[in-house]
């Protein structure tokens, strides 16, 4: 079987590998990010691809970067492998890595290219209200998610989707179609088409203080924030010096003045409409239904969250 270098890190990518190892296709190694260390660096938490890897005894590096890339690109020439799958590996390939195997470098990137270029294709697409994403099979280049595509495959994003739901549905899509993309590429079936510059947006990656909500927007906004932020970093608000995270919530009629709590099962009110809370965290504290958190809250009808 034809070798192929496989590069990913999260969860996300566990669901493509395994396809590509259950096709038998020979992968003599994987790449992924280096563990992480956590309470004090007495736990070391390895991603969930090297996770896989280990139970699979596939053979793993974990470099923190490219600096030292002649070591690297020596690696990867004597390997003299066919193709090289990314998916959400976590940092950018320096040119003098792409040329390593002889079809080159493809990935597969969760959004449909050139909208979403980027770190947080997924969580962007739900934060903007898009009705679909997808998936692009696209080749690397040294330029940020700007290779030619030769597939893309696409799915709906329904209104109560998060970003979890969504990566799930983008993984199991991307792993059903990821063998036969293999196949026509190294067929040389395949033809790549150029991105249209002109058309392309970016996600950013995300950062914690974007998830504070501004009750002046409309509700459909914010639990647009509430679901392509989950479960991390979350959308959140404050009171009385704590803060609140929104893990789950629906949209409805209630209107009053931005940030007002207007019912005893903790609706707020929005810019337009309101939302209504149906999962919740208090800082420090578990994730709590919004029945049993009304038994313990201070949160009532009347209050106002809008800088409390």
């Amino acid at each position: 079987m034809k070798k192929i270098v496989f590069m990913g890190t999260p969860l996300f990518a566990v669901p493509i590998l395994k396809s590509i190892f259950e096709k038998g296709y020979n992968i003599p190694l994987v790449y992924t990010q280096p563990p992480s260390k956590k309470n004090r660096g007495l736990e070391v938490i390895k991603s969930p691809v090297h996770i896989f890897c280990d139970k699979k005894k596939l053979n793993v590096r974990t470099p923190k970067d490219f600096d030292n890339l002649d070591e690297e690109k020596n690696i990867l020439e004597k390997l003299e492998a066919d193709l090289a799958i990314v998916v959400a590996y976590g940092q950018m390939l320096p040119k003098g890595i792409l040329g390593t195997c002889k079809n080159g470098f493809v990935n597969i990137h969760a959004s449909l290219l050139p909208k979403w270029r980027g770190a947080a294709p997924i969580q962007r697409s739900i934060i903007n209200l898009d009705n679909e994403t997808g998936i692009s099979v696209m080749q690397i280049n040294d330029k940020l998610d700007q290779g030619n595509v030769c597939s893309q495959f696409k799915v709906n994003i329904n209104k109560d989707d998060n970003a979890e739901d969504l990566s799930l549905k983008l993984s199991n899509l991307a792993s059903e179609k990821i063998v036969k993309e293999i196949e026509e590429i190294l067929g040389n079936k395949k033809i790549f088409v150029k991105q249209d510059n002109l058309k392309a947006t970016y996600a950013n990656k995300i950062k914690k203080i974007e998830g504070k909500i501004n009750w002046k927007d409309d509700a459909e906004n914010i639990l647009g924030k509430i679901n392509g932020l989950y479960p991390n970093p979350g959308a959140w608000f404050y009171f009385k010096g704590k803060r609140y995270k929104i893990l789950k919530a629906n949209i409805s009629n209630i209107i009053s003045s931005p940030g007002k709590v207007v019912s005893d099962n903790i609706e707020i009110s929005c810019g337009k409409n309101s939302i209504k809370i149906l999962e919740i965290q208090r800082e420090g504290k578990k994730v709590q239904n919004i029945k049993d958190f009304i038994l313990g809250t201070k949160i009532t009808k009347g209050d106002k969250l809008i800088d409390a």
